[in-house]
Formats: C-alpha cells, structure tokens, sequence
C-alpha cells in the first residue's frame, strides 16, 4: 500500500511465535490489563514490593500465572483491580491511584496524552492483535464488486484502523497514506462505499447482509461466531500502519526508568504468560517485545499526528 514516510514502523520481530495471519484482532483496546505498584524496597526489586493490578480481565488465568512469577523471581506480590471502563486507568496512574498499566496500545495512549496533557510513557510491549476485514460471500478483497459496501466502525480509534486496513487490501487511498488519525474525509479515492457502524454492529451488518465485508474487531467477531475463514484480510503486525497498535506497559514519565517496573513489563513475556495470553484470545496474539525507547518514540510520532488531528 501507499504508505506516508513519516508513519511509524515498529523494529522487526524478534519473538513472535504465531503467525500474522491469525484471523482475528483485538477490541478497539485490545484485551489487557492495568497495572499498579506500590514499592516498598528500592527500584531493582530486591526487597519485597507489593504490586495493586488493576486489570481490563481480571478473570484471566494468565493474570494469576503472571502474579505468581512475580512473587517467585521478582518478590513481588502483585494484587488484582479490574477496570470495566477504559476512560478510567490513565486518570488513575495520572493522579497516582497507579504506577502502571498495560490495557492500551500506543495510539490510544497518544490520545488520551494529546487531549489531556499528560505525558504518560510505554515502557514494554505485549502484542498485537490484527484486525481482520470479513466477508461472507466473497474470499478476496480484489473480488468484492465495485461500490460493494464495506462497514468500519465509526468511532475514532477503530476508524483509522479499519480505514488502514482497507487502504492497505488496495480498497481505497488515504490522504498521505494515512495516519493513527486518518477518519473517511481522508479517502482520496476508493473501489468500495464506506459505511460506518458502531463497532458493535459491523457483525451483525454483515451476517444481515447489508454490507458484503466489514471490519469486525475480535470480541464482535466472538460474540457473532464468525468464522475464521471468512476473515478475508488483515493488517500485518510488522507494517507501519499497524505500528501504532501495540499493545503496552504504561508508567508516569517520571517512573518510565523504574528497574521494577521494566522487569514487569519483561515478565509478561515468560512462555507460560504467553501461552496463557494465546489461550484467552484464542490464538490470535502477535507477541512483541519492543524496546521502551523505541516505544516511546513511537508515541511521539504517533501523538504528534494526534496534535495535527485536532486532537489537543
């Protein structure tokens, strides 16, 4: 696809064990968790700490896995807090409520960051979970008939995406390529109607029959029993247009070097955690690990686009 030069890339993959074309991506912030530590050693962990979790999944397995090798290798006791809305955990790491958390990828961030004026900071990657276009009567992109409509959800962080996902399976162009921020008064030119739907809704458009593809995040496409099979494309992971999407370990900027911190970010990567995280997102996970300089400045450039959106 047309892709602008100035759109963030994340490096290459150094562990990913799954391929990018599971069928199926995540919610508008894929499922995670929110992390919180209260220290009562110094940074490197050497003396007991006790770590509140506040978490999106609570109920997860891997979440007790995780608490587990916590208290084994770092002597860490980590404590679990569920957040059921998303607008809640970077208020709470702001106001100190947290030290942590891990329920977002970099462009939500780069938004909550552009229209608060906060300087949170990712310091360690989870995954990515790729966000597939599906269609039920068609197995290709290329051949979906002229003006055939295809839904996107209609809200600001899914727009961008499913538009770069249907820029990047040759259905339209964006303004420059696109960006994190991208919205349909940037398609220059298109073989499909866009339609816009709630993200709840762009399943049950496609099974109606209404639209014939439609962008449907992972929990939608669960919840309505597509198959995989009718994921007819999806974003790779290693692009540019789906760098923005990882998802990460967020602290205040003033804790972004905490050694206890990083280490925490390090151990979602243990193979039991991983295998524990595939197993609750049915396989689908592109594992990353991403270095917390290179994350950060990918939030600059991404919060940057944020700022040129008219998001401050």
């Amino acid at each position: 696809m047309s892709e602008s030069p100035d759109a963030p890339q994340l490096p290459a993959r150094r562990r990913s064990r799954w391929p990018w074309i599971a069928a199926a991506a995540a919610v508008v912030v894929a499922a995670g968790a929110v992390i919180a530590i209260t220290t009562s050693g110094d940074d490197d962990g050497g003396d007991a700490t006790t770590v509140r979790i506040g978490v999106a999944d609570a109920s997860a397995p891997y979440w007790k896995t995780y608490q587990d090798l916590a208290k084994q290798r770092l002597n860490v006791t980590v404590n679990l807090v569920n957040f059921s809305d998303y607008s809640q955990p970077n208020p709470a790491l702001k106001e100190k409520q947290l030290e942590l958390n891990q329920f977002q990828h970099i462009q939500y961030l780069a938004n909550y960051n552009a229209t608060s004026g906060d300087d949170l900071q990712p310091i360690g990657a989870t995954a990515v979970y790729p966000l597939p276009l599906y269609s039920l009567k068609f197995k290709t992109p290329q051949e979906l008939p002229a003006g055939a409509k295809v839904a996107i959800p209609n809200d600001a962080i899914n727009q961008a995406r499913g538009l770069l996902v249907l820029q990047a399976a040759g259905l339209v162009t964006l303004k420059g390529g696109g960006t994190a921020f991208s919205s349909t008064a940037d398609v220059e030119s298109k073989k499909v109607d866009v339609v816009t739907l709630d993200a709840s809704q762009t399943a049950g458009a496609l099974q109606a029959g209404s639209v014939a593809g439609a962008i449907v995040n992972n929990n939608y496409a669960t919840s309505a029993k597509l198959p995989r099979d009718n994921a007819i494309f999806q974003d790779d992971p290693a692009s540019a247009s789906a760098a923005p999407y990882v998802n990460i370990f967020t602290a205040r900027k003033a804790d972004k070097d905490n050694a206890t911190y990083l280490k925490l970010a390090e151990l979602y990567h243990d193979p039991a955690v991983e295998k524990g995280v595939q197993e609750a997102n049915g396989n689908v996970a592109v594992l990353r690990t991403v270095s917390a300089a290179d994350l950060q400045a990918l939030l600059t450039t991404v919060q940057d686009q944020a700022v040129a959106a008219g998001k401050k």
